[in-house]
């Protein structure tokens, strides 16, 4: 029998609903997307609002029903995907109590400098018992600013009358469930990168001891779920608002790297995928927890039961040609800050000539090299006060070569973490592109021929989210006995062959590329680090 399910991707810049048929198969049938802004503050700070994530979940809901011409009767379970490492505060009726700080949210310097940075041993500049504690029962570390940890110590020291009135701490999809059920529930993917949650097998929970020595009140951390848990229901409130029926089962889900996983395919031991969205990262498929601590690379739950995603982050990745959007072209055709009511069919328009201008560009774009840190680095060199910077710019240098600058260094950083990886996995000759990066040819062959390796696309590289999503549906519903099963229901996309010809410029390249930054380091903290009062 046909079950549809409504699935939501809700990620930096927007939120994409999905609505899929599941029959023997996983069909896209509508979807509907909806922008809302990213604030960031001078010290460090990036927050959203949540009445900008509801409303466009309210809106993309309607959109995707109505276009479709399907009853919200019809529909028979919701799950989410969502940004990670995110931090939202509520009280005791589920009210936020401030803005949430999203992923991007680097301000909580101070904070992780006082509580893990002192000590008379140190690893990775890290107090020693503290880390390797960490590491023992977690299997990674808050060892950076942007980790949900710091952002809690940050409210608690700046906003004490918001931190008096906290009830729950939460990450955004566990937010959006509550706001859909009225029930609280962390899935395990999220509670694990809080780092003070237990994840030894036969141990898993909320640690007393970490909590403890971190500061962080256990009455703060809700209960911990697995994906195809159903959370609660969807209450008649949630209901009336994004045009559905009350009742609805919803499935805890996971975060956006755990439901990748699964809406590429990867879903056997080593299987790999290269994430290029605003942010970007690159993932495998593994059994057991992985730690890398030179290299920022950490293993965190996946949504399949005894599986973890190894995982390396980089910070900015699709952004950085939105950045070249904004700033070489848009400004170029004179439309950049104007308010044109069909702009947004004019930057559609502006990817696919970006597109083009890479495609007749050849392969290392006039030897100009781009870092595409545009807001931090993270694996495989944690470093937020990193940042972009053009190298080997001369008199003959065009706009068209900075542009494919700009695709191949998002594809060498992805190059850098992977190989990274591959000192604790075994080397794959096969990896899997996906994110809205993955919808360009162009960008798909420059991925593979900077990789070196064979790359493969799924039918829908931009939907993969909200895909994996629906799997967990099917899986929470009883369609499917086990997320393995969903392999042959996953529609596959084009497969990219890398082209012997690039190899020599692209090594050449890539080792510049890696170099830049040990180069740069203490010039980029000399320029970025915050002056001291």
């Amino acid at each position: 029998m046909s079950t549809l399910v409504i699935t939501y991707d809700l990620g930096t810049t927007g939120c994409k609903t999905c609505l899929y048929r599941i029959d023997g198969g996983l069909s896209l049938v509508s979807s509907a997307m909806a922008q809302y802004p990213l604030f960031m503050t001078e010290n460090g700070g990036a927050e959203q609002r949540v009445e900008d994530w509801w409303k466009a979940l309210c809106e993309t809901t309607r959109k995707t029903l109505t276009a479709a011409s399907v009853r919200p009767s019809d529909i028979h379970g919701i799950s989410f995907c969502c940004q990670m490492q995110g931090s939202v505060f509520v009280d005791e009726r589920g009210h936020s109590l401030r803005n949430p700080m999203v992923y991007m949210d680097g301000r909580a310097v101070k904070q992780m400098k006082e509580n893990l940075g002192h000590g008379l041993f140190r690893i990775s500049g890290m107090n020693a018992v503290k880390a390797l504690k960490t590491l023992y029962i977690t299997g990674g570390v808050a060892a950076t600013p942007k980790d949900p940890l710091w952002k809690y110590h940050w409210v608690r020291e700046n906003e004490p009358e918001v931190f008096s009135r906290l009830h729950t701490w939460m990450d955004v999809k566990d937010y959006l469930i509550l706001r859909c059920t009225g029930v609280c529930g962390m899935t395990r993917d999220s509670a694990h990168v809080t780092f003070i949650y237990d994840t030894r097998p036969g141990k898993e929970g909320w640690h007393k001891g970490l909590c403890r020595m971190f500061g962080v009140d256990t009455a703060h951390l809700p209960n911990v779920v697995s994906a195809t848990d159903v959370v609660g229901h969807l209450t008649e409130t949630a209901a009336r608002d994004l045009g559905l029926v009350s009742g609805l089962p919803v499935f805890g889900g996971g975060g956006d790297v755990s439901m990748a996983a699964i809406g590429s395919g990867c879903l056997a031991p080593f299987d790999t995928h290269v994430y290029v969205g605003t942010s970007g990262w690159v993932s495998s498929n593994v059994d057991r927890r992985l730690l890398d601590i030179g290299n920022f690379m950490a293993s965190i739950f996946g949504a399949i039961p005894g599986r973890y995603n190894y995982i390396g982050e980089q910070e900015t990745s699709g952004a950085c040609l939105q950045w070249v959007r904004d700033h070489l072209a848009l400004d170029e055709i004179g439309v950049y800050l104007k308010d044109r009511k069909d702009l947004p069919e004019q930057l559609d328009g502006l990817y696919a000539l970006l597109n083009q201008a890479v495609e007749e560009t050849g392969p290392g774009a006039g030897n100009l090299i781009f870092t595409p840190w545009l807001h931090g680095n993270r694996a495989p060199r944690e470093d937020t006060h990193a940042r972009g910077m053009f190298f080997n710019l001369g008199m003959t240098t065009g706009k068209r070569q900075m542009v494919r600058a700009v695709v191949e260094g998002v594809a060498y950083h992805k190059r850098w973490i992977l190989e990274a990886m591959e000192k604790k996995i075994p080397r794959n000759d096969s990896v899997c592109f996906v994110g809205g990066g993955a919808r360009s040819s162009v960008w798909c062959q420059v991925m593979a021929d900077v990789l070196g390796r064979t790359v493969r696309t799924v039918k829908y590289p931009q939907d993969i989210g909200t895909a994996g999503a629906a799997v967990v549906c099917a899986v929470g519903l009883g369609l499917l006995n086990r997320f393995e099963d969903a392999k042959p229901m996953i529609p596959m996309g084009e497969t990219y062959q890398p082209r012997p010809g690039t190899r020599k410029v692209y090594e050449r390249n890539f080792r510049v590329f890696t170099g830049l930054y040990k180069a740069n380091r203490h010039l980029f903290r000399a320029l970025n680090e915050p002056e001291r009062p």
